[in-house]
């Protein structure tokens, strides 16, 4: 046996039962033979760096590896949950609401493209966007509905084709 190998053996019998009482201390049974072992092959590949007595040195290490397991953890749990939502909606549906939406939109003239952009993409209130575009209140809130008159009109199609269509006459308020 070299010198590593009787030293590493000698720091795993002295200091290996109470690294895994710190881990089960802080994570469970369930976690604490795998966070024990990743602490004692870091042990391995550093042993230059382990100082003695072994022991805090160690607990550091374990502490660590816990703090990057729960990292991990969180990341999956994030995943997941991201891939639930997708799985939940039926991003086809999305997908051909949102192209009905754009067609509709892009087929309107350029004034009321602009009038439905500056209030619902913008979020101005029908006054701010009468400034915006240089008339009265009143005026654009004439502009306004006909706009949505005509963009309705325009997603009727995609409505007859099965398509869920926004009310965004409502939304837009």
């Amino acid at each position: 046996m070299t010198d590593d190998s009787q030293r590493f053996t000698g720091i795993y019998d002295e200091c290996r039962q109470r690294v895994w009482a710190y881990v089960v201390s802080r994570a469970g049974r369930q976690v604490a033979d795998e966070v024990v072992s990743e602490t004692f092959a870091i042990a391995w590949r550093r042993l230059d760096d382990v100082p003695d007595p072994a022991l805090p040195w160690l607990l550091g290490v374990a502490r660590n590896v816990l703090r990057d397991n729960v990292r991990a953890e969180v990341r999956r749990e994030a995943l997941s949950a991201e891939l639930r939502s997708w799985t939940e909606s039926d991003v086809a549906e999305q997908v051909a609401e949102r192209l009905g939406v754009l067609k509709a939109l892009a087929e309107l003239p350029e004034d009321d493209r602009e009038t439905l952009i500056l209030v619902a993409w913008q979020g101005l209130s029908p006054r701010e966007a009468a400034r915006v575009v240089g008339c009265s209140p009143a005026t654009f809130r004439v502009r306004l509905h006909r706009a949505r008159k005509r963009f309705q009109q325009g997603l009727e199609p995609a409505a007859r084709a099965g398509a869920r269509v926004p009310n965004l006459s409502e939304e837009w308020t």
